[in-house]
């Protein structure tokens, strides 16, 4: 790469949504125009491509969750649904001129490190291929489907479905219906479907946390004044950040802020719940803020519908016409939905990232992800990761925390470049200091109060940023070049 500037640089970003959009825009308004987007789906948007389930919607208000450099007026409520999403990030990759960078149905495979010449290739499932000088994994946490291993899963007669891969086929109108699981998706598709079905079993793990969320549609002379003083929008977006910061600070106070977020969370939740039975059962059994706060003010009335049963005995089997559980009982469904989440801790396994010396990121992930803020890793070169390890936030929108990477990304392929490096690669010393950091702002917190999502197999939390918002987008505004190795340009 000796005498090329950062324009001339090759990058492959694997993952069409937020992330991968956000990372094409940045480094092709900055000059660096040889960028590809791969993606397993048709089209661009990522997330918000495949969870098309019914009553999916984003939990964070629509003015935060969006670009900063691409702001809308016109969104349709506080927080859109998954339609309005999806048509905005393709707004915005026509706007900025994504579409052009996109390869659609692009099941990566691979990615190998040559360290001959410091260039990744990056193979697909059917045989082809991508040269790079850097690249960029923006396929994020929630992007596999986690369905359980539960004995004679695959022996259900009936349509099976996980809330990410909805089957709009499938007619549940008056059907048996069987969910299992109560996360953040289940609390929007459980109360859009059940008016519908003729009888629903949500099966629960354990209970989650609320807080309201009406979700009440704009009027048209408020967007026609969002249209008109944009500096009001700007405001509103300051605003959204320091209401959801506050949810941070509970967590990570919870013994003193903390504790006014459970007395409003159990006054909204007792009045949601008048059935005291339903109530017991439905009622969290951990630290407010150790799990995911979920909002929502329809969930937890529709656990009350007479067609609606909340099951928390384990589910042991599944069988051709329904759901056992760990008391013996036989449940029986027509329609079985998993709503059980995503693999979190697998990022963008089961891909194969092979670096330096040919260890994989697997085997260097062996003990806990971990990354340098979240985006770089000893021993793969010009790699970077988007939403990676400990960048995941219980309070915020993760949008600011893309836009903040993909500026930081976008410094390092600017510094390979001015030193005519070929690469650059954190040095392991900062990054397992930044690891020890990271990892011991969690004591005290509510996030180590329980298991969670946020946990990989050995407890450790490697999904959240432990702090806030604005304290991330200041840690990575500047690249300091002494964090890394420049690797040369062979000649």
């Amino acid at each position: 790469m000796d005498g090329r500037s950062a324009a001339g640089q090759r990058v492959v970003v694997v993952g069409a949504g937020f992330g991968g959009i956000a990372a094409a825009v940045e480094l092709r308004d900055h000059g660096i125009t040889d960028v590809v987007i791969l993606d397993s789906a048709p089209e661009i948007g990522g997330t918000w491509y495949y969870n098309s389930y019914p009553g999916a919607a984003c939990d964070v208000p629509s003015h935060l969750y969006s670009f900063s450099f691409a702001q809308r007026s016109d969104w349709s409520r506080l927080c859109s649904p998954q339609s309005e999403i999806l048509e905005y990030l393709q707004g915005v990759a026509r706007e900025f001129g994504v579409e052009e960078c996109f390869v659609p149905d692009v099941r990566v495979s691979a990615c190998r490190l040559d360290e001959a010449t410091m260039t990744w290739t990056v193979e697909s499932e059917d045989g082809r291929t991508w040269e790079a000088d850097a690249v960029v994994l923006a396929t994020g946490q929630l992007n596999s489907p986690a369905i359980p291993e539960v004995p004679g899963a695959d022996t259900f007669a009936g349509p099976t479905m996980h809330s990410a891969r909805w089957d709009h086929e499938a007619d549940l109108r008056g059907k048996r219906v069987a969910v299992v699981g109560t996360g953040a998706s289940a609390v929007q598709f459980v109360p859009a479907i059940a008016p519908q079905v003729g009888h629903m079993t949500v099966f629960q793990r354990s209970g989650n946390w609320f807080f309201p969320r009406k979700n009440r549609s704009y009027p048209r002379w408020l967007q026609a004044f969002f249209r008109r003083f944009p500096a009001v929008l700007r405001g509103r977006r300051f605003f959204l950040k320091g209401y959801l910061e506050f949810l941070t600070i509970m967590i990570r106070h919870p013994r003193t802020v903390g504790r006014l977020g459970r007395v409003y969370s159990t006054l909204f939740m007792r009045r949601q719940l008048p059935d005291p039975e339903v109530r017991r059962k439905a009622w969290p059994d951990y630290t407010f803020g150790c799990k995911r706060i979920l909002f929502s003010s329809h969930y937890l009335p529709a656990l009350g519908r007479d067609n609606v049963e909340l099951v928390t005995e384990r589910v042991t089997e599944v069988v051709p016409d329904g759901v056992r559980t760990g008391d013996g009982r036989h449940h029986p469904a027509d329609v079985l939905i998993w709503g059980t989440g995503f693999r979190t801790t697998e990022f963008m396994f089961p891909m194969d990232i092979v670096g330096r010396g040919g260890r994989t990121l697997q085997e260097e992930w062996g003990a806990g992800a971990h990354a340098h803020y979240g985006i770089t890793v000893p021993g793969f070169p010009s790699l970077f990761v988007l939403y990676g390890p400990n960048t995941n936030t219980s309070g915020g929108s993760i949008i600011v925390f893309l836009e903040a990477q993909v500026a930081y990304v976008r410094q390092a392929l600017e510094e390979t470049a001015r030193r005519r490096a070929a690469a650059l690669e954190v040095r392991r010393d900062v990054e397992e200091a930044f690891d020890r950091r990271v990892q011991a702002q969690f004591e005290g917190t509510a996030w180590t109060r329980c298991d969670s999502w946020y946990r990989d197999a050995s407890g450790r939390i490697v999904a959240n940023w432990p702090r806030y918002m604005e304290e991330y987008v200041r840690a990575v505004s500047r690249l300091e070049p002494t964090d890394y190795e420049f690797h040369p340009a062979r000649r």
